[in-house]
């Protein structure tokens, strides 16, 4: 009996909770619609509500951040639902800071916007964020309050009012510990530098939890690249002396130093072993010296590009490390890994660019199998193009079993450019104005025209390429010329106009041939003091000639590229000419890194020019050095000279060997500094024995920048001179201005 009553019990308490409610009430909303908290609280009538509902509608309208306060109840079959509104802000004003950059700067980073519900914790997140804003730019003792206007019934003004306070200075850094390098190696390693009053121009003076971290990362990376593989930056202290001062403290164990004893190749069985046996010179070379993670880095990026070269498909490969008393063997691991191929590719971000601009530089396609080799040298070549700001991947699972779907996101920026430039040096100087468009119509047609000018002569341009002809993936370009050279000095007054079209395409995995049909006319005039050999030259000349060029293209990259190199050979050839000639160029450049942001180059250049059919070379085809491989000196002003006049040779050649300058300057300057060596010759004169060949080795050293500035690109060298020929031009400094359209 006694068990029947408790049964009874428990059944009529369970249902004492639960109610039939066939109506709905809402009390104290007054912008959010009853409709709208129905939707919302996930209320349906008839229903039979139980406590455990009523609990899951209030929180269901509390995530919607509209309500401050919400009670709900059941009375006689009614669903009672009482609500507070949070207030709304109707305007965000930020008191204390100058800048409005700035200012909208914190209202965009934000959670709290305009017309948004004013929620207390919200507002302490936000205030915990602006914090950390100002922490990352050196105000360590920022203080904000907010505080709130009432305007209206529920609607609210929100002040946020910052102070804040001096920005803490390093006045100095320490490095304690076995850290077995000298100080001032460290300090040129890290971005955290001590506060000195020269040092107006960086922010990296100012204490930075964001630095103070890269600093370690910095340290640790520097540490492990000279063989250090275990090294620990055990912690960094920064002690406060005052409200605007503070030291700075890295606690370094470097531990031991490891060399490279072994490096061996486990291949699959599955996998040609025979592909991989180049690699045997590389380990060679690398066995013996320190263990670096950046050495290891290139072996498996050899490993890549041979993969590549063989078009072998799902072969992946990882590395083992082993430690034996101070060495360190490595073995790379070469396996197949799983069948992944590319379901699709999405293209974001593009809204004046034609999306096939974009996809004809990709290696990949959709139904391929996937690379991230060909992936990153699909990146580099849409940066090559030079008209988007940002391009940036991200790869994720397919809809299907070990299939990749690869998101390219590319960030559009102004690709018309109106650039002036100009040269100093000891006999006056010139001046360049270009306009060019790298985006005509969205389709990455480039459109440039351009006018030199210095105190002899005048050349105008008009220029178009088109990279993807017709979708074809070749390059087709026109472009048409006129150049006047007024030189009364030496007697003479030339005129040349040309016009052509050209074309390249790849021919080969990595060779690409150009070809190129030109029309030139040539107009001299001379008079009584130009010298005979001039005067044999004068007239009205015509020339159709054939050019061509092979290439052979192995670098890993063509946008800034880190490794390999670039080998041109090519011919002009006449088809029709009033004074025939022979010319031939060959081209070559070098590229290798010697550390994690150090590439250097070593570049060749050479060209020679004959007549035919006993013909001398005529005055405007003769050889020349562009001005970018004979810095230091004005374009056009070495070489043999005819009278007052800078004739060329039938020789030219220069080599020029440059590195960049990494961290010379904080990355968000957008400063890029390099330095060159350059050595070049123009010599030969096959018109007149009589004339000096200028046989001699030119040479100059510098410094280049490249400034990305607010109002445009900017770029300054500045050269000097180590050998020339007395006759020679020199030009000590050149700059170019350019902004964007």
């Amino acid at each position: 009996m006694k068990k029947y009553i408790i049964i009874f019990l428990l059944f009529f308490s369970t249902n004492s909770f639960s109610e039939i409610v066939n109506k709905v009430n809402v009390q104290g909303n007054e912008r959010i619609s009853k409709e709208t908290i129905l939707v919302y609280g996930e209320i349906s009538v008839p229903s039979n509500y139980e406590k455990k509902d009523l609990n899951k509608i209030i929180k269901n309208l509390y995530s919607t951040n509209f309500f401050d306060d919400i009670k709900a109840s059941i009375n006689n079959g009614v669903l009672e639902i009482i609500v507070k509104e949070y207030p709304i802000i109707n305007s965000i004003t930020v008191e204390g800071e100058l800048k409005e950059e700035r200012i909208r700067e914190l209202k965009d980073r934000i959670q709290t916007k305009k017309n948004s519900p004013y929620i207390k914790n919200i507002i302490k997140e936000d205030i915990d964020l602006i914090k950390k804003l100002y922490l990352s730019m050196g105000f360590n003792f920022t203080k904000i309050e907010s505080k709130i206007e009432e305007i209206s019934e529920n609607r609210i003004n929100l002040f946020f009012f910052i102070n804040r306070g001096e920005k803490t200075k390093i006045s100095k850094i320490y490095f304690i510990g076995d850290k077995k390098i000298r100080d001032r190696r460290l300090r040129d390693i890290i971005v955290s530098q001590e506060h000195k009053f020269w040092k107006v121009l960086t922010k990296n003076v100012y204490l930075n939890s964001q630095n103070i971290e890269l600093d370690k990362r910095l340290l640790s990376n520097y540490y492990k690249s000279l063989g250090y593989y275990d090294v620990q930056v055990l912690s960094s202290n920064a002690e406060i002396e005052t409200d605007s001062s503070t030291t700075l403290t890295y606690n370094i164990d470097a531990g031991t130093r490891y060399r490279i004893q072994k490096i061996s190749t486990n291949v699959d069985s599955a996998i040609d072993k025979s592909i991989f046996m180049p690699l045997n010179k590389k380990f060679k070379k690398v066995v013996g010296n320190y263990y670096s993670p950046f050495t290891v880095k290139k072996l498996l990026d050899e490993v890549d590009l041979l993969i590549a070269k063989k078009d072998v498909q799902f072969v992946e490969h990882s590395v083992s490390e082993i430690i034996v008393k101070d060495n360190i063997e490595v073995q790379i691991n070469i396996f197949e890994g799983e069948k992944k191929v590319v379901e699709k590719i999405n293209i974001k971000g593009n809204t004046v660019t034609n999306e096939s601009v974009i996809r004809s530089e990709l290696l990949l396609d959709e139904g391929d199998p996937f690379s991230l080799l060909k992936l990153k040298q699909s990146i580099a070549k849409i940066k090559a193009r030079g008209i988007f700001s940002e391009v940036e991947r991200n790869v994720t699972d397919g809809s299907i079993k070990n299939s990749k779907v690869i998101d390219i996101f590319v960030e559009e920026q102004p690709t018309g450019e109106i650039s002036a430039g100009a040269g100093v040096g000891t006999n006056g100087g010139s001046i360049a104005f270009t306009i060019k468009e790298n985006n005509y119509l969205g389709r990455g047609i480039e459109l440039s025209t351009s006018v030199e000018a210095d105190e002899e002569s005048l050349k105008g341009q008009v220029k178009v390429i088109d990279p993807n002809y017709n979708f074809s993936g070749n390059s087709v370009g026109w472009i048409v010329s006129n150049t006047t050279n007024d030189k009364p000095d030496a007697g003479y007054k030339n005129n040349l106009a040309s016009m052509g079209i050209n074309t390249t395409f790849e021919q080969y995995k990595d060779v690409y041939l150009s070809t190129a049909v030109n029309l030139n006319y040539d107009d001299l005039e001379v008079d009584s003091t130009a010298s005979d050999s001039l005067k044999k030259q004068a007239g009205t000349f015509t020339d159709l000639a054939f050019d061509y060029a092979v290439r052979l293209d192995t670098r890993d990259r063509a946008y800034m590229p880190t490794s390999g190199s670039i080998v041109s050979f090519g011919q002009t050839l006449p088809v029709y000419a009033d004074s025939p000639y022979l010319r031939n160029r060959f081209t070559s450049s070098k590229y290798n890194s010697f550390g994690e942001d150090v590439v250097g180059s070593f570049k060749f250049f050479g060209s020679s020019i004959h007549g035919l059919q006993g013909e001398d070379v005529r005055l405007s085809k003769r050889a020349k050095l562009p001005s970018t491989r004979l810095r230091g000196f004005k374009p056009n002003k070495v070489g043999p000279l005819d009278g007052s006049d800078y004739v060329g040779g039938n020789y030219a050649a220069a080599i020029n060997i440059e590195t960049n300058l990494p961290n010379l300057f904080p990355e968000r300057t957008k400063t890029d500094v390099g330095l060159f060596l350059d050595i070049g010759n123009v010599w030969g004169v096959d018109y007149d024995s009589t004339i000096d060949d200028s046989n001699k080795i030119r040479s100059s050293v510098g410094i280049n920048t490249s400034w990305l500035s607010p109002i445009g690109p900017m770029s300054f060298i500045l050269s000097q001179d180590l050998s020339k020929a007395d006759t020679d031009q020199t030009q000590s400094f050149t700059f170019n201005l350019g902004t964007s359209f």
